[in-house]
């Protein structure tokens, strides 16, 4: 049972760095991109690509090893209805979350040349924004839920 905890501690701590860091970073690019600062724009932009790195995409493979082990030695099998949803909605959180690591290196970089040559953001900025913001909603409702369903273990089917 020991083994059983620990792997519970990690597992909750590294969701609460994955989740906590999504909805901080969130938050503060939401509202620089709405501020007009370039500067401002450029900074969070580049911490933000770097605390998905740091925080995001460690515990994103720290969350599946745990969990699995932890479902392995409480005798759940994978396909129990909770965890079969947990896990498919964890794969949709993932599905956003790739595409959004990739347009906030976008972001950050033509928020850095433009910051740099003192020129505003390119037009393409806000369209990447658009689609940024645009997939971090359904990612975030997809962790709630799974939040839920870990909690809850409610019987679905």
């Amino acid at each position: 049972m020991q083994t059983y905890l620990i792997l519970k501690w990690v597992h909750i701590v590294s969701s609460v760095l994955m989740v906590g860091t999504g909805l901080g970073s969130a938050f503060y690019m939401f509202f620089t991109n709405r501020s007009g600062d370039v500067r401002a724009q450029a900074i969070v932009s580049r911490l933000v690509v770097r605390a998905d790195w740091w925080f995001t995409a460690p515990t994103a493979l720290i969350q599946p090893a745990t969990g699995i082990a932890m479902a392995h030695l409480a005798g759940w099998p994978l396909g129990t209805p909770w965890l079969a949803t947990s896990i498919a909605l964890y794969v949709v959180a993932g599905a956003c979350w790739l595409p959004v690591v990739w347009l906030q290196i976008r972001m950050a970089s033509l928020a850095q040349e433009a910051a740099r040559s003192g020129t505003p953001l390119p037009t393409q900025y806000g369209r990447y924004a658009t689609w940024w913001e645009g997939l971090g909603y359904p990612a975030f409702f997809a962790m709630a839920i799974v939040f839920f369903l870990m909690v809850n273990k409610p019987a679905l089917w």
